[in-house]
């Protein structure tokens, strides 16, 4: 298994545009590790530099102790899945998962034998014989993973591998994707904009904002505690709830005068911070060992099925903030002002002139 690290990785594109910006992260031998940001943050442009499509500006790349920075990318023995697949169209299942074994001059029989193989792995047994145009997005994707798995490679890499397929095929598509790579024990880099697909397959996540790599953590980690008000407002749907606050007599006292929990630490009288609360760690109404902090007007109701998500106007919450609520619990009503409370479990406090979290200081 091979162990990748990027040290000082740094892209820039003329005329002045800087892609990645010192970028330091170590993939264990092994791990699954899921890339999240949104579009134009440098997760694409990370994962072409892995490959070797890209050169990098400044920074190196290594597999184990191997420099490979500098290396073709025949070189690096990197498997890739793009999100259109990139299938050969004139060529069928066969042909195609062949394809990689055949510019590297392997024997029929072991051409054969490798491929049906990989197609009984991926259940494409019974569609060797057909082209691309006659199956679905998700027997073309897993075409498009078998082609990157039939030689063995040291990566894999995912471009967004899942955004063509249909809602109603990721779920099962992710939990096949994860199973396969647990079985195979290749380390794997995973670029996705989906956070319910970084958070469901990661090892753990890296968060990449405008080039800069945020967080690399365990995804409950990332979920509960991130390290910046950057990723609060990124990572989750909805996102953490930040309720702004003043420090009076060992209480955070938030905005419209509602008191929040005693302070987990000692911190000066008259201080400001932010805390953060994810939605699930909200309710409405009485709840035992709950923490009123103060009414918040209804804004809007959003029925999912298996949970309910409240919008609610709170004087101390910049832009709203959101409560769960699972059946069978009645939501109310739009415009209506209900008692909020705060239900014992994690809970963050950032500092507001630097955006860091600065409790709980270490997370693990």
């Amino acid at each position: 298994m091979t162990q990748v690290r990027l040290c000082g990785l740094s892209k820039r594109f003329p005329p002045d545009r800087v892609a990645l910006h010192e970028v330091w992260l170590t993939v264990e031998p092994g791990e699954f590790l899921t890339i999240v940001g949104a579009s134009g943050s440098g997760k694409s442009t990370l994962l072409r530099l892995i490959a070797g499509l890209e050169s990098p500006s400044s920074g190196e790349i290594y597999f184990n102790t191997e420099r490979v920075t500098e290396l073709p990318p025949q070189q690096r023995d990197v498997g890739m899945v793009f999100q259109n697949y990139a299938l050969y169209p004139h060529l069928t299942v066969f042909e195609n998962l062949a394809f990689p074994l055949r510019i590297r001059r392997w024997r029929r029989h072991a051409i054969a034998e490798r491929v049906r193989q990989i197609a009984a792995l991926l259940g494409l047994e019974a569609v060797l014989d057909r082209y691309p145009r006659e199956l679905s997005g998700g027997q073309r994707q897993r075409v498009a993973l078998g082609r990157a798995l039939v030689r063995s490679p040291r990566v894999f890499l995912f471009d967004e591998p899942l955004s063509n397929v249909d809602a109603p095929l990721r779920a099962q598509m992710r939990a096949d994707l994860l199973s396969l790579q647990r079985q195979l024990g290749i380390t794997a880099l995973y670029v996705t904009h989906d956070q319910l697909e970084a958070l469901s397959l990661g090892t753990r996540v890296a968060v990449l904002h405008e080039g800069r790599l945020l967080q690399v953590a365990p995804p409950e980690e990332l979920y509960y505690f991130p390290n910046s008000l950057t990723v609060a407002r990124f990572i989750g749907s909805p996102p953490m709830n930040l309720l702004s606050g003043i420090v009076q007599q060992g209480q955070l006292l938030l905005l419209g005068g509602a008191a929040a929990a005693p302070l987990p630490l000692p911190l000066p009288e008259g201080s400001q911070w932010i805390l953060g609360i994810r939605a699930e760690l909200l309710a409405l109404g009485e709840v035992p060992e709950g923490i009123p902090i103060g009414n918040a007007v209804v804004k809007s109701v959003e029925y999912a099925g298996h949970e309910t998500l409240v919008a609610l106007e709170h004087p101390a919450a910049e832009g709203g903030l959101f409560v769960r609520l699972s059946p069978p619990l009645r939501p109310p009503a739009y415009g209506e002002t209900v008692a909020l409370v705060l239900r014992p479990g994690p809970l963050c406090l950032f500092d507001p002139s630097s955006g860091e979290r600065r409790y709980p200081t270490d997370a693990r």
